[in-house]
């Protein structure tokens, strides 16, 4: 919004009624009518107003109605997700407005019976109407199975592209003009939808993750590539290729981003972490900002990585490999022994890593049981290593005592073969290494963040909100239940507080359902141009400064605190990124979110597909969450399946509201953390839907 447009928008929110544009235009002192009615419709069209055909103005939020998007859709009714976080909206299919899903409206709602229902009363921006899903024969007739968000089937109407039942599509929808039906027409084949790895090509197209670099960032990529470090890159940088630095990373890592040196000193420790200097290389505003800028980060799926730069950039000259001179931003920071951060400073470096790590081989290092090969391998930094445990161990206790939250993973690790099928799964697992390399990173983002602030400068900082009271009520019930002390919930929890409740069900039966619960009921970590402070971490400074890479956040704040650094002036930097770092943060987290998704949603695939192959076979597994229409439980392999209450031994089942199905008349209960043995019954790959049976009641596999 322009300065005019906002003072407009913030007036009228100010007001509970109806005013007329020309009384409006003398209340706020404005000169140039021609321009206040195009500012007007600039605020309509951005969904802040509604104007209504007597000339009437008033804001969304004064006129009492809700803004949001249309998350799915069936053949009678819609629900729309209020942008507020509010409870979903029951829209019947009259009162929808020839919306679809992915649109966004402005609603009025009223109480029914059956929660809030609503009206559109207008769509003020359309999502796409190109969905992927599933081809079925119905009748013999095709029908089109989009993957989310459309909960009935289309009619396929137009197959110029001779598409069959069985392929994997994209399609685009169509709506009658009364609003009731729907036909589509098929745009793109992807391939046979039982296949995760074609699954995948078509999440990357629904959620639009830009998979292909244009010819001119291409280009400039390899020009920068090809260049090798000259004489005018070194000027004003400090020389560390002395230094026993090294990485550490995945064994399969290619954009290695970060270094690491520490040393032990007579007061405490020196720690030095250094980071690829990409803002070196990728100019702000070039093709490759712009084009980083728009894919916000880089996207890892089972068998691809989608990278934020061409691999010129990501993989060759930022990448920080072994025995080669490379180009570092480097955060400087001293501790004393107790792990309380004294000082810290950055500057621009040149380094030489001499050893690429690899955290198996680090952690075989640290619980001694590794090999003489991998011993000669990191002979020239084993005293550092020494060191960066004796620091890690610190800092970790350090980090428990202010009251960092500790969340149970659940990610899982898939194993492909060489036609990229899911062959192997299994839950992820993390040693020392990769939690020491991340504390060393924690204490880096620190220092940025803390830094920026002190200076006042344009600065994207990772914040992550107090959670949702109400949110937190649903958890302390759940905790109830299963007999554990909640009470430090009830009243503005502390990062400590929340912690202690995962502290006492570690080891238990209800350690994983407790983490995901409580994970679900804290706000969501994001991007922000404002100092908001970190819950989930306990602290009050903390961005993003490690990953510049693969993160767009990174990238930006390398080029705002090189500008610091280099020693231009406040009143520069802010006029040279003040406007962007607003457009940053927000651009990076909505990214973020599509990213992470998308991911979740291939690896369910993957995940059906590996589960495929035990189609009738028995499993031991733990119930991971109750709804009022049956469970899911998780293997130990990682994988989660539904159990539907219909399979369950015959009688009727009561939900609590929280994590127990109890039967009414047998008396038999399915409460989350109960061991559980299953069977496999079908495992949908397009949709990357896994289902189970119970393992006692023999012949129901065959209904699936």
């Amino acid at each position: 919004m322009t300065e005019n447009q906002k003072l407009i928008a913030d007036a009228l929110r100010k007001k509970s009624k109806i005013i007329k544009a020309d009384k409006l235009f003398k209340e706020l002192g404005l000169k140039d009518m021609t321009q206040f009615i195009k500012d007007l419709n600039a605020i309509e069209q951005a969904g802040e107003i509604v104007i209504s055909k007597k000339g009437g103005i008033q804001s969304v939020e004064g006129a009492g109605l809700i803004k949001g998007k249309i998350i799915s859709m069936s053949k009678y009714f819609s629900f729309m997700q209020p942008d507020d976080g509010g409870e979903d909206v029951y829209i019947p299919c009259e009162q929808n407005g020839g919306s679809l899903p992915g649109d966004r409206v402005i609603i009025s709602r009223r109480m029914d019976v059956k929660g809030y229902c609503g009206k559109v009363l207008r769509i003020y921006e359309h999502g796409s109407r190109l969905v992927t899903g599933t081809l079925k024969k119905f009748r013999g007739k095709l029908e089109f199975h989009a993957d989310t968000d459309y909960r009935v089937p289309v009619e396929v109407t137009k197959n110029k592209i001779g598409a069959r039942a069985g392929d994997k599509v994209q399609a685009k929808i169509f709506l009658s003009k009364d609003g009731r039906d729907m036909t589509c027409a098929v745009d793109k084949i992807y391939g046979n939808a039982e296949c995760a790895r074609i699954c995948a090509d078509a999440i990357i197209d629904a959620f639009g993750i830009p998979s292909k670099f244009g010819r001119e960032v291409l280009d400039s990529a390899e020009e920068i590539g090809s260049q090798p470090i000259r004489q005018s890159d070194m000027q004003g940088r400090t020389d560390l290729r002395g230094e026993n630095i090294f990485t550490i990373d995945g064994a399969d890592a290619k954009d290695l981003d970060d270094a690491i040196c520490v040393k032990k000193t007579a007061d405490g420790f020196e720690l030095s972490v250094h980071i690829a200097d990409v803002s070196h290389y990728v100019k702000d505003e070039s093709p490759l900002d712009k084009e980083a800028l728009l894919r916000g980060t880089s996207v890892y799926f089972a068998d691809r990585v989608i990278p934020m730069y061409p691999e010129a950039i990501s993989n060759g000259i930022c990448s920080l490999n072994a025995h080669t001179d490379k180009l570092a931003f480097s955060a400087f920071m001293t501790f004393d022994k107790q792990g309380k951060m004294l000082d810290y400073n950055f500057a621009k470096t040149i380094i030489n890593s001499k050893v690429r790590g690899v955290y198996s081989e680090v952690n075989a290092i640290l619980d001694g049981t590794a090999p003489d090969d991998i011993l000669e391998k990191y002979a020239p930094v084993h005293d550092t290593i020494s060191d960066a445990y004796e620091l890690y161990q610190i800092l970790k206790s350090s980090a428990d005592k202010r009251g960092s939250v500790h969340f149970t993973s659940t990610e899982s690790k898939f194993v492909l073969d060489e036609n990229g099928v899911c062959i192997g799964l299994k839950a992820r697992e993390t040693g020392q290494a990769e939690e020491m390399i991340e504390q060393f990173m924690i204490s880096a983002n620190i220092a940025a963040a803390m830094l920026a602030r002190k200076a006042q400068i344009p600065f994207v900082y990772r914040v992550h909100e107090s959670p949702n009271p109400e949110a937190l009520d649903r958890v302390s019930q759940l905790l109830g239940i299963i007999g554990v002390n909640s009470t430090a919930l009830r009243s503005n929890p502390s990062p400590s507080d929340v912690d202690a409740i995962l502290l006492a069900v570690k080891d238990t039966k209800y350690e994983q359902v407790v983490s995901n619960v409580m994970l679900r009921a804290m706000s969501k970590a994001r991007y922000d141009y404002s100092p908001l402070g970190h819950f989930g971490l306990a602290l009050e400074d903390y961005c993003h400064f490690t990953s510049p890479i693969r993160r767009y956040p990174d990238s930006f704040i390398h080029r705002v605190l090189s500008a610091y650094v280099a020693g231009e002036k406040t009143s520069e930097i802010v006029k040279k990124f003040d406007h962007k770092a607003s457009e940053a943060a927000k651009l990076s987290s909505e990214y973020e979110v599509r990213a992470v998704n998308a991911e979740r949603r291939t690896e369910d695939c993957y995940m059906a597909e590996y589960m495929s192959k035990f189609i009738g076979e028995d499993f031991d597994g733990t119930i991971c969450s109750v709804t009022e229409n049956g469970f899911f439980v998780r293997l130990e392999n990682s994988a989660e399946g539904y159990v539907r209450i219909e399979d369950l031994p015959s009688d009727s089942y009561k939900f609590d509201g929280f994590a127990m199905l109890k039967g009414m008349r047998g008396g038999r209960k399915y409460s989350v953390g109960d061991p559980i043995r299953i069977r496999v019954a079908a495992a949908r790959i397009s949709v990357g839907k896994i289902d189970f049976v119970p393992a006692d009641k023999p012949g129901l596999i065959e209904q699936y």
